[in-house]
């Protein structure tokens, strides 16, 4: 049999694909960046291609090296999930769990999941990375999460989906906007005063998929980088916003006497949803927390 590229050959070519620099590559690796840079140099040799274009001032990747990074970043994340089989058919429901949540879930379920974690997994030492949608799919796809906790629709990539809940967005506004409290339906409000969240902000997607809005004069549409901060541009009556259901019950929303939430007709919609790889060897840990987010987001919401 040919001989085959080694897991420590693919890991050094992809963490190189993530700095485009040798030193830092190999300071990540812990290595030297002569046994990084001949680790890369074999593989090219086992492959019959060159993956690495090298000058004095630039490093990329070729056209071939983009494509065995990409598959690459699959056989290591397997390659982990295999290691974790072992611990999880030895040692069930212990060790190390990493979650990636959203910013606009995280705040309203962080406190009881930790609680509920802690009673009810008593043994695993829950991590948590709070990062927009794409990022924590890309992290769990190359195998530094073990499960995502996002809303839907997005794009799930073939990955193993659970339904948590289902939850509207609610109008939020000021109690002096007559025009917006008074609004019963979409139609009916102002969307030129519809202030969203930034860019990348699947909240952003989910709310513009039922509003019909011009996105290529929406620049003059006020943004937030969260959701308090919406808030507070609401409570400044600078216009209104839509809010999931799940974060109405928040204290930001729930004791602002100034504040108005309200739902209404033909309001967008999104599924919040437990997600990881087929592959994980995690299964009994991602049923019991599948079971302890559905009592959460069931109470809240």
């Amino acid at each position: 049999m040919a001989a085959l590229p080694s897991l420590r050959q693919l890991s050094y070519l992809v963490t190189l694909s993530e700095t485009l620099h040798f030193t830092q590559a190999a300071r990540r690796s812990f290595v030297t960046q002569s046994t990084l840079s001949g680790g890369i140099m074999e593989l090219e040799r086992l492959l019959g291609g060159v993956l690495v274009e090298r000058d004095r001032q630039n490093v990329r990747l070729t056209p071939l090296g983009e494509q065995v990074v990409a598959r690459a970043r699959v056989l290591l994340a397997d390659a982990q999930d295999l290691m974790r089989l072992s611990r999880e058919m030895s040692e069930p429901l212990t060790g190390d769990l990493h979650l990636g949540i959203i910013p606009t879930i995280a705040p309203f379920v962080l406190s009881r999941l930790l609680e509920e974690v802690h009673a009810q997994l008593p043994k695993i030492k829950l991590h948590l990375h709070e990062a927009q949608s794409e990022k924590i799919i890309e992290r769990l796809e190359h195998g530094h999460l073990d499960m995502v906790f996002l809303a839907l629709p997005f794009d799930t990539r073939g990955l193993k989906v659970a339904e948590v809940a289902k939850e509207n967005l609610y109008l939020v506004c000021n109690v002096d906007d007559s025009e917006s409290a008074d609004a019963k339906s979409l139609n009916d409000l102002n969307l030129a005063h519809l202030m969203l969240l930034e860019e990348g902000h699947c909240l952003r997607d989910h709310a513009l998929s039922a509003c019909p809005i011009d996105e290529r004069k929406s620049e003059h549409h006020l943004k937030a980088s969260s959701l308090p901060t919406l808030v507070e541009m609401v409570n400044a009556n600078l216009g209104f916003t839509l809010m999931p259901q799940i974060a109405t019950h928040a204290s930001m929303l729930k004791n602002n006497e100034h504040i108005l939430i309200k739902s209404i007709n033909d309001a967008p919609s999104r599924s919040l949803a437990l997600i990881t790889r087929k592959s994980t060897p995690l299964h009994n840990e991602f049923e019991v927390l599948l079971e302890i987010l559905q009592k959460i987001c069931k109470e809240i919401c």
